[in-house]
């Protein structure tokens, strides 16, 4: 196919996907699930250097079936590129199929999501299909039993541990927490974007208050100093200092003044001239 030919094929493939009452039935929360999803899945595939293409509505053709756009595609060992130019994931061009769908069911249609793409998906070979049903707070999971091209194309229910359902070839745990869609390495969640920011923001006020705490600190350890030192040459120099005017010069944290009182008091004959300040 030429990719001019592959253009025009692209675009009509989007077409007939592009029916807004279909787009836009399940609405909002719908969309933020399967873009969190996506976000998470990314970062951490970037962050551990695993290769693996990810997508979210993109349309799908195998050989000889209808067009499709699941909600969550991936397919192991495929670089997805900063500027990936991909309109569609067409089987014959890529050269290999889709290794995982995860469905979002909001408010569309529960039998599409839980009957009929159970038996679709499996027929085509997509060797795990999960289903994140949102308004009932459930996680269906499937997989082959053998590989693509081997055995009957039927998936097995994956059975949870504790409310977790295994990818094998994610590596990953998907469960709910907080009402939502989540994946777990290990008993870790996967962070999204907005997760590390706020993350790091905490870190960089963590960072500045840790700073002016040690600020305050130093400058209380140089008024110490200093007052110390006004004390010792006034004992050092016979200058007669009371109780009320030794805690007042030790209460003193303005370390310039302190330093205008210590020289003063090389040549001041009483107390009362060294703290005598200007008005």
């Amino acid at each position: 196919m030429t990719p001019a030919a592959q253009m025009d094929f692209q675009l009509k493939v989007l077409d007939a996907l592009s029916d807004p009452a279909l787009t836009m039935s399940e609405g909002r929360p719908h969309r933020r699930t399967k873009t969190r999803a996506v976000d998470a899945l990314g970062l951490h595939f970037k962050a551990i250097g695993r290769v693996v293409y990810l997508a979210d509505e993109m349309a799908v053709l195998y050989p000889g079936e209808k067009p499709f756009s699941p909600d969550i595609l991936a397919v192991v060992g495929v670089e997805q590129p900063e500027d990936d130019e991909r309109m569609s994931w067409v089987v014959v061009d890529e050269g290999r199929g889709l290794d995982v769908v995860i469905e979002v069911l909001h408010r569309g249609d529960r039998d599409k999501d839980l009957v009929e793409n159970v038996e679709r998906y499996a027929r085509l070979g997509i060797p795990e299909y999960f289903i994140y049903d949102r308004a009932r707070q459930q996680i269906h999971g499937y997989r082959l039993p053998a590989p693509p091209g081997q055995g009957a194309a039927r998936y097995q229910r994956i059975v949870p541990q504790l409310g977790h359902y295994h990818s094998s070839l994610l590596g990953l745990e998907l469960t709910i927490l907080g009402n939502e869609l989540c994946f777990l390495a290990g008993e870790a969640e996967l962070p999204g974007s907005s997760d590390l920011i706020g993350r790091l923001q905490g870190m960089l006020v963590s960072v500045e208050e840790r700073a002016e705490q040690a600020q305050i600190q130093a400058e209380q350890a140089q008024a110490q100093t200093a007052a110390n030192a006004l004390l010792t040459v006034l004992r050092v120099r016979s200058i007669a200092v009371t109780d009320a005017e030794r805690e007042r010069v030790l209460a003193e944290r303005d370390v310039a003044r302190l330093q205008r009182w210590l020289e003063k008091a090389i040549t001041a004959s009483s107390l009362a001239e060294v703290l005598d300040e200007p008005s």
